[in-house]
């Protein structure tokens, strides 16, 4: 049977009956203060607490011993606190110290069914992009650590929930549930979007923690890339294997309905594989098999001088000097050639188009390079911002109209970027089937060579 949170009992002095105060009167002894998220009650309890036992309070005319008035205090030395001194918040290298809630329906939204008990949850299929693509996003919203909130998508702002929801799990869960949608592995099959788990069930609130793994860092694992919801909001750093704090007690996992990688191998992806598996599947740290995928196909390119060894899983500088140079031979420029594959770069990967890497040596692309049937270069994603003048916004705009998509120019076009220019490429982009971020109106390598093909 499960073990539920061993909460420590407290009443501060308020009788707000909202399921938020009374889990923060539970919850009191470990409160932060205001100024850092806590809540108000719970925090003056707790400072009272802290500030009598530094003070050696004396009750019906006797004076606790320090050893005593440490624990009514709740474990100032296992806290940071020191006689005198008020509640430290822990910097963040030091670990995250952050309470959990129990396990909870997604909040705000009707469950179709509450999680299912050990040996029978339910498990939603994904992959380690998708992973790492939902963490990202908390990472880059801020979503601020709240043990007693929830973000839009109603999933708890706390450690669990923040892998919850980058799961996709169908409720909240917490540490000592986690571990039943998945599956104990070694460190050195560790994966983005595998998980690094403690439980401490004699005390899941002190201790209790997990966090995303995001891949290694450097060649000897000893660090990681770490994503996890702490104090003050969502973040990923670098962090000691397997953790800043009880690290000897992090054991790893993999959710079970993740694809792209088993628990005894490295990964591999369908090598038949065309769609875009997201930004969060290349870069530093990545180990996976569309990396594998992506160097086979710069080879396949023209790329091969690049590599001494491989292409494998693990991500490294070949791999993003041979996507730039096939970047650079397409006529890219600035971000558009940043060695990082976007869905553009895959595309032409997959699909065999554009230019293949030129021979060592050989002539670059130079202003011609990338056009099709006299078409000019692509210039930059910079030149199409707000407030930017430049010739090739005109060119840009002369060529809407005579594609049928000048509507929106009351007059010009002109060379300076306007809302307009916005407008009438967002018209072009929807007319070629796109949506959302491939229709945002702003020109891309992609855009421009079907405008002027």
């Amino acid at each position: 049977m499960e073990t539920a949170p061993a909460f420590e009992e407290f009443t501060p002095e308020s009788d707000c009956d909202c399921p938020g105060c009374i889990q923060w009167r539970r919850t009191a002894p470990h409160a932060l203060p205001p100024r850092l998220g806590g809540h108000p009650a719970a925090y003056g309890a707790r400072r009272a607490l802290v500030l009598a036992a530094a003070a050696g309070t004396v009750l019906g005319g006797q004076t606790l011993p320090a050893a005593a008035s440490a624990e009514v205090g709740g474990h100032l030395a296992d806290r940071g606190a020191s006689p005198g001194a008020g509640l430290r918040v822990a910097p963040a290298d030091e670990g995250p110290g952050t309470p959990q809630g129990g396990k909870s329906p997604l909040h705000g939204r009707t469950a179709t069914a509450a999680p299912g008990p050990p040996g029978v949850a339910a498990v939603r299929a994904t992959t380690r992009a998708a992973i790492i693509n939902r963490a990202e996003k908390w990472v880059a919203a801020q979503v601020p650590y709240r043990m007693d909130a929830y973000w839009s998508d109603g999933y708890r702002q706390d450690c669990s929930g923040f892998v919850s929801m980058a799961w996709n799990l169908s409720g909240n869960e917490w540490t000592g549930s986690l571990g039943t949608y998945a599956v104990r592995i070694a460190k050195d099959q560790l994966q983005p979007g595998d998980i690094l788990l403690f439980h401490n069930p004699a005390d899941p609130n002190k201790g209790s923690h997990v966090t995303l793994f995001g891949g290694w860092t450097d060649s000897a694992h000893t660090q990681y890339l770490a994503y996890e919801q702490a104090r003050p909001h969502a973040r990923k750093q670098a962090t000691p294997y397997a953790y800043w704090t009880n690290g000897n007690r992090y054991l790893a996992y993999r959710y079970k309905g993740v694809g792209g990688g088993t628990p005894g191998g490295s990964g591999s992806a369908d090598s038949a594989t065309t769609r875009y598996p997201g930004a969060g599947s290349f870069g530093p740290g990545a180990n996976n098999g569309y990396v594998t995928q992506l160097g086979r196909a710069l080879v396949a390119r023209g790329g091969k001088r690049f590599y001494r060894s491989g292409p494998g899983p693990r991500w490294s500088d070949a791999d993003r000097r041979a996507t730039q140079a096939f970047q650079l031979a397409q006529g890219w420029r600035g971000k558009d050639a940043d060695g990082l594959p976007g869905p553009t770069t895959w595309t032409y990967l997959m699909k065999g188009k554009g230019r293949d890497i030129p021979k060592a040596g050989a002539p670059g692309p130079g202003a011609a390079a990338g056009a099709t049937a006299g078409a000019p270069a692509y210039p930059g994603r910079d030149i199409f911002r707000p407030g930017r003048s430049h010739p090739a916004i005109e060119r840009l705009g002369r060529q809407l109209v005579r594609k049928g998509f000048g509507k929106h120019y009351a007059r010009g076009p002109g060379r300076t970027w306007s809302e307009s220019d916005r407008r009438n490429v967002e018209a072009f982009q929807r007319s070629q089937g796109w949506r959302g971020t491939a229709a945002d109106g702003h020109p891309g390598p992609e855009t421009w060579r079907r405008l002027f093909r």
